[in-house]
């Protein structure tokens, strides 16, 4: 049985990541997501199937693509990476924007065994939120195809690395589905032990302990 909570969360967390790429790409100059039905903060235009399947069940995943048009760039390297930076953004943004009131009631909290049902309720869905829009920002970001970091590293390469590195992409597909499923090919969760748990508790550490 799933916590409610985690699913509204993923639901909002993603749509919100989709929906920043359709933004981003319009903004540039690209009406293909907009044509698409992409430019909106319906969650049905954006939860990739299998996506969402693992995100419920491994805690990680992504939404649909937001396809997009180099054409219609004028600087197309620059701005696919704008592009496909502005998912994990706007999940680093809600985490932010969340963290204020979180890190406010964690410090007022002197005992939440004692504490209202329903600021506990609001304290732990707040952290759940938080959490998983930090996993969102960690995976998408990492430099392998098709995640959003791919295009983000693409972007401190010359030209001719690009074009040599596009055309290995698939190896890129396979290795991220190695780390992935590493937990059951080799006994060690490379992803959630060694990336995602160490980066997502960094982030943590900041949102609570900065200032």
């Amino acid at each position: 049985m799933f916590d409610l909570t985690f699913i509204i969360a993923l639901i909002i967390s993603v749509t919100v990541h989709e929906f920043c790429h359709a933004w981003a790409a319009t903004y540039l100059g690209d009406p293909t997501p907009k044509h698409l039905g992409r430019l909106t903060l319906n969650p049905l235009a954006h939860l990739d199937p299998l996506g969402t399947l693992m995100l419920f069940f491994a805690g990680f995943g992504w939404g649909k693509p937001v396809p997009f048009n180099m054409a219609y760039l004028k600087n197309p390297r620059v701005d696919a990476a704008l592009i496909a930076l502005a998912g994990p953004l706007s999940n680093l943004v809600m985490a932010l924007v969340l963290a204020i009131p979180y890190r406010a009631l964690f410090f007022s909290l002197n005992d939440l065994g004692t504490a209202n049902a329903i600021i506990l309720t609001l304290f732990h869905g707040m952290k759940t939120i938080i959490t998983v829009n930090l996993v969102l920002m960690v995976f998408n970001l990492l430099p392998l195809p098709p995640l959003d970091g791919s295009k983000v590293f693409a972007l401190l390469l010359p030209g001719d690395y690009v074009t040599k590195l596009y055309r290995y992409r698939n190896f890129g597909y396979g290795l991220l589905l190695v780390i992935v499923f590493s937990d059951y090919l080799f006994r060690v969760n490379i992803l959630g032990e060694y990336i995602l748990g160490p980066l997502v508790s960094f982030f943590w550490n900041v949102i609570l302990f900065s200032g």
